[in-house]
């Protein structure tokens, strides 16, 4: 039998005022209280194969690539997070213009993979955010938009990104960083990202995921976010408010692909362009 991961839960933290704000020292997670907004979410659970459900790896020096070794994670999707893997499997397809009839979340990265092979990264990420319009309702983003920056929106943004994406990241959780000496809960933690585990690509994470979900969420969302993803063992840290670096400076467009690269299907270690 394989080990049940549940979703985290989150709580929330009273108004604050606005202030100017230095990068978050991040902190080990601490204990969650139950929250009205984890109960009345759908919970998601995957299984591993193995105890550990992170990857294990291997660093080549002789072509500098990384070799993922350890067993694929199991996820048990509901009917609910079933609709809505169709949902913007269907829309990320009518917008790249790809036919693709493999159902569930594998249909969605052989859609992603196919973007990749067709598709410049600035195009991609062109794509990806008018998916992104197409699946989140105007309405609610108009509303999110009128919410001033503070404390509380920011911890808000993270505990309604935990308890609601699981279906799409895998399992997460919130931590906490300080901010001018104060401590806020606005960092979601992903266990092990499954967009990731399934594409296999840094590249595909990069430019599809990453600096897509970046935009998409300062411009909509009127609020920065820097996605820090752990190319080594598949996590990935969301932290509102934080600008996130410029591409030259970022750390993940440093990193070599996989070895066993789903794209490349070869040792590579230029899967960003």
């Amino acid at each position: 039998m394989g080990t049940a991961i549940p979703s985290a839960m989150a709580t929330f933290i009273s108004f604050p005022t606005r202030s100017h704000r230095k990068s978050p020292q991040i902190f080990p997670k601490s204990k969650n209280r139950l929250s009205v907004l984890s109960v009345l979410a759908p919970s998601t659970s995957v299984t591993t194969k193995d105890a550990n459900s992170h990857n294990s790896f291997k660093i080549s020096t002789h072509d500098n690539t990384i070799a993922t070794t350890s067993n694929k994670t199991v996820y048990h999707d509901n009917w609910l997070e079933n609709m809505a893997i169709s949902y913007l499997s269907k829309a990320f397809q009518e917008t790249a213009g790809i036919k693709n009839d493999t159902p569930g979340y594998k249909g969605i990265a052989e859609v992603s993979a196919e973007v990749y092979k067709k598709y410049s990264p600035t195009e991609q990420r062109e794509i990806v955010l008018k998916v992104l319009d197409k699946v989140v309702p105007s309405f609610t983003l108009f509303v999110i938009k009128l919410m001033p920056q503070t404390k509380f929106t920011r911890e808000l943004f993270a505990a309604f990104t935990t308890v609601s994406f699981g279906w799409l990241v895998g399992p997460s959780e919130v931590k906490e960083s300080e901010v001018d000496g104060k401590i806020e809960k606005n960092v979601v933690h992903i266990t092990k990202c499954r967009f990731l585990e399934e594409a296999n690509c840094i590249g595909i994470c990069t430019n599809q995921c990453k600096m897509a979900t970046q935009e998409f969420i300062k411009k909509k969302f009127g609020t920065p976010v820097n996605m820090v993803p752990n190319f080594d063992d598949m996590s990935c840290e969301m932290i509102f408010g934080q600008e996130p670096p410029a591409q030259e400076d970022d750390p993940a467009f440093k990193k070599p692909c996989y070895k066993l690269c789903n794209i490349r299907q070869r040792h590579s270690t230029n899967c960003i362009s």
